[in-house]
């Protein structure tokens, strides 16, 4: 078991931030406090750094109770403005999902197709108070003998509304270029023939899991900045994978950890969740989440204060490799090179381009900051950590 000259615990933090006295500061900031005092000094300062990211994240929706009707209906059918939800839950349960598209779109039959609306839209537009259109339809029982109803809602109009994430916050990902001889239309955004852009989709430095490399202070229960609200880490989320390589730093060099997050959708901002159309791939949900780091130990404190220049992502090929499954790494870069806005990648110097946004990361981390000072926020200690391959 390691020993360490700085022990704290979440009581302790958490009777500071009540009383006023923690210090907290941001996940940039902390870099050059460690870099002037050092670990140990700068544990013993910092009791909370606060992480951020503001990116599409697919796999997110919302469970829905839109209450019941007169006469009463099993909805076994549901469109929130023409949008399908997943109505097998209970009589007047559903859940929406960020990527699923509005009945009718065209699609890709008129290639690139627009995708102009869908799931995360709906998701925007009821967290925005604007009105949508519920839709029911039902085979009929004894006790829901309604087969039909359908009515204008707003989100003060549910009995429950509660986003629920299966996988969010991913733990470093893919730089994409695409080496084909055609534009293509990705995930990733558009990319250009013969490597002529490169995307990315991480808030580096300030994205919430590199600042927790090997989950010491994340798990189920962590209450988290959650799109402008309070909200919780539920657990692992799906395509979780604790044993991605990694640098001798211990943060992940590819995809790895992800986060399931709940929270109230009642209580979040059109700020920090936006509908999202990709052009030729469909759409989806951009999410804003900000971590809290507690400062046990100067273990912490180091990890909490990685740079951009020792954060690497591996490149891939969009245009043959990765559709096909076979995907193989052309390199790697860090993410101080894509942030600088070009990489060299096999004697090229290639323009780079984000999906996720540092602006409005650097703002959570900061909003985040300025709710825990207030002592608004205390932190969770989680129930149970998330599963990690540990560290030597």
């Amino acid at each position: 078991m390691k020993t360490y000259t700085v022990n704290k615990t979440y009581g302790e933090i958490n009777e500071k931030i009540k009383k006023g006295k923690a210090v907290v500061v941001t996940a940039e900031e902390i870099i050059g406090i460690v870099q002037k005092k050092g670990d140990v000094a700068a544990a013993r300062e910092v009791d909370v750094v606060t992480t951020g990211t503001f990116s599409p994240m697919c796999s997110s929706g919302a469970f829905l109770n839109f209450g019941h009707t007169s006469p009463r209906i099993r909805a076994s059918k549901v469109w929130l403005n023409d949008v399908p939800a997943y109505g097998g839950i209970a009589a007047v349960d559903c859940y929406i999902g960020a990527t699923e598209v509005v009945e009718g779109d065209p699609l890709n039959s008129i290639h690139p197709g627009e995708f102009n609306y869908g799931g995360g839209h709906v998701l925007e537009d009821l967290v925005a108070g604007r009105p949508v259109r519920l839709r029911l339809e039902s085979y009929g029982t004894d006790c829901y003998p309604a087969r039909r109803h359908e009515k204008n809602i707003t989100i003060h109009d549910l009995r429950d509304a509660f986003l629920f994430n299966p996988r969010n916050a991913y733990q470093n990902y893919n730089c994409a270029v695409n080496m084909s001889d055609r534009t293509i239309y990705t995930y990733m955004g558009v990319l250009r023939p013969d490597m002529a852009n490169a995307t990315y989709s991480t808030s580096g430095q300030l994205s919430p899991l590199f600042n927790d490399p090997y989950f010491r202070t994340i798990g189920i229960g962590t209450r988290i900045f959650l799109c402008g609200a309070q909200g919780f880490v539920a657990g692992p989320g799906t395509q979780h994978n604790p044993d991605a390589m990694r640098g001798e730093n211990g943060v992940p060099k590819e995809g790895a950890g992800t986060l399931a997050t709940t929270g109230n959708l009642k209580e979040m901002d059109p700020r920090w969740l936006m509908g999202a159309s990709m052009l030729g791939y469909g759409v989806s949900l951009y999410v804003g989440i900000g971590v809290p780091i507690p400062i046990l130990n100067e273990e912490m404190v180091r990890y909490a204060s990685v740079t951009d220049e020792d954060i690497y992502a591996q490149v891939y090929d969009y245009g043959v490799d990765y559709p096909s499954g076979s995907a193989q790494s052309l390199g790697e870069v860090s993410y101080k090179e894509l942030r600088s806005g070009r990489i060299k990648l096999h004697g090229r110097v290639i323009p780079t381009a984000p999906l996720s946004s540092y602006y409005k990361a650097r703002e959570i981390a900061a909003i985040l900051k300025d709710w825990i000072d207030k002592g608004e926020f205390l932190l969770g200690e989680p129930q149970q950590l998330l599963p990690s391959c540990g560290a030597s």
